[in-house]
């Protein structure tokens, strides 16, 4: 089984990632995940991501699809895997149509959460962290018990840059422009599923399992 979760920030990939990889016995693999373990391992292109890395520079396509497949050929993918983060452009995915090919295999399916921007700006600029242990509340849906404090730790509660209701803003318009193109390639391909991720978390997730198990099945 080899799906791809695409979805703008704040959709929730990275729960859906964690349940769907212990439902079906599949490693949640992200991009970031990637380079870490290539730059931990010290692989030579991780050597050469980890230079771009430090200098805040963006990662050539070409390294990028070095490191998917060093990932992908590690043994806990023998099964299947799920990729959130990658590909994100087109030439990415023809890429990695090509690799799989080549390995005689192919995409099961391409999971698209698709959540209507203005409730991710609401979801993500409401938002607020402690400073000293990481909680995480939200202005309207999980409030604090006194006002910019954590519940568990007393920290101090902030709203990250990456939050700011501007940011979020850039972060979705980028996204769009980005990534449209890409679902309309999976859509084209027959491979593309959609699921409202504007629902409750656990009905996101039937929503997701089921169409998985429908496309198994066919």
């Amino acid at each position: 089984m080899r799906l791809i979760l695409l979805g703008p920030p704040g959709a929730g990939k990275g729960t859906q990632a964690a349940r769907i990889g212990a439902e079906f016995g599949i490693p949640p693999i992200s991009t970031g995940d990637m380079f870490r373990e290539a730059i931990k391992l010290q692989t030579e292109l991780g050597k050469k991501v980890e230079k771009y890395l430090s200098s805040g520079e963006l990662v050539p396509d070409d390294l990028v699809l070095g490191i998917v497949a060093e990932r992908l050929a590690q043994p806990d993918t023998a099964g299947g895997f799920l990729l959130d983060g990658f590909p994100r452009t087109v030439p990415q995915a023809q890429a990695l149509d090509g690799y799989l090919a080549e390995k005689g295999q192919s995409l099961t399916a391409v999971i698209e959460i698709a959540v209507d921007p203005e409730i991710l700006v609401a979801r993500l600029s409401g938002r607020r962290i402690c400073q000293n242990c990481g909680a995480v509340y939200h202005v309207v849906t999980k409030k604090e018990q006194e006002t910019g404090v954590c519940d568990l730790c007393r920290g101090q509660l902030i709203q990250r840059e990456d939050d700011y209701e501007a940011t979020v803003r850039n972060r979705l318009a980028v996204y769009a422009r980005q990534t449209a193109p890409l679902i309309q390639y999976y859509h084209e391909a027959g491979l593309l599923m959609r699921v409202d991720g504007a629902k409750p978390i656990a009905d996101v997730y039937r929503e997701i399992e089921r169409g998985i198990r429908n496309r198994v099945e066919q």
